[in-house]
């Protein structure tokens, strides 16, 4: 579905150069969610925009069922971590944002009632709390159905219950909709909780240091249990050598 293939990221030029990305290589399966984590500024992020045709790499490539990313495609979604709402937008206007742009006139209605956000459809943005605000930037992204949700820290400095409402939405949606999804994050739970594939990258410029298999994820009874407290034990000892 993914391959990455030997990207490098560097910005900027000659002695202004900085490196961001050194020869990064990763596969990701037809229906695999793939969570990427990593030290603060080691290029996830970066790495995200490269994937989703925002940012062309200084070298290599990126296919998506063979055909090279050289742009943005109608069928990959982007999370941003902020959400970004227009905020003279309702939730509806804003929810239907993404599929406007590509003149489609697809309801919006099943994926707001998914997301618990049946009865705010005129609302606006300010009058949201930061959780909700956080499920129409979901909302507006699964609206267009992608085979690929790309998501930058999308549950970021929220509270703990309203982070774990989320990914549990973010889960079941999953299940229901099976996209293709590479989930940034810093939290290690997270990453556990919604990565079958856990990718592990050092600090700038950002190599993969290990890849680790988590074949429990799927279920949210694996929160909590012996296993996700162990795998969660394994990735904090790997980010804690490689920090």
């Amino acid at each position: 579905m993914i391959e990455v293939k030997n990207v490098t990221l560097v910005y900027g030029s000659g002695s202004e150069s900085v490196p961001a990305l050194d020869n990064i290589s990763f596969t990701v399966g037809e229906g695999e969610m793939v969570a990427v984590v990593g030290p603060s500024g080691c290029g996830k992020t970066s790495l995200l925009l490269i994937l989703d045709g925002l940012l062309r790499p200084t070298s290599g490539q990126v296919l998506i069922d063979g055909e090279e990313v050289r742009g943005v495609r109608r069928d990959v979604a982007l999370i941003l971590q902020d959400a970004g709402l227009l905020p003279w937008k309702t939730v509806r206007e804003n929810a239907e944002l993404g599929l406007r742009l590509q003149k489609r006139r697809e309801s919006v209605d099943g994926i707001l009632s998914a997301l618990g956000l049946n009865g705010f459809e005129q609302r606006f943005p300010a009058e949201l709390s930061e959780g909700m605000r956080r499920r129409v930037g979901i909302a507006r992204a699964l609206a267009l159905r992608p085979r690929v949700l790309l998501m930058d820290e999308p549950m970021a400095n929220l509270d703990s219950l309203t982070r774990e409402r989320i990914q549990n939405l973010i889960l079941d949606l999953w299940w229901e909709m099976r996209f293709t999804g590479v989930l940034v994050t810093h939290d290690i739970e997270e990453a556990v909780f919604l990565g079958q594939k856990i990718l592990i990258l050092s600090p700038r410029p950002a190599r993969i240091r290990a890849v680790l298999e988590n074949p429990g994820m799927g279920e949210h009874e694996y929160r909590g249990s012996p296993e996700f407290l162990e795998q969660a034990k394994n990735l904090r000892r790997i980010l804690e050598m490689n920090g």
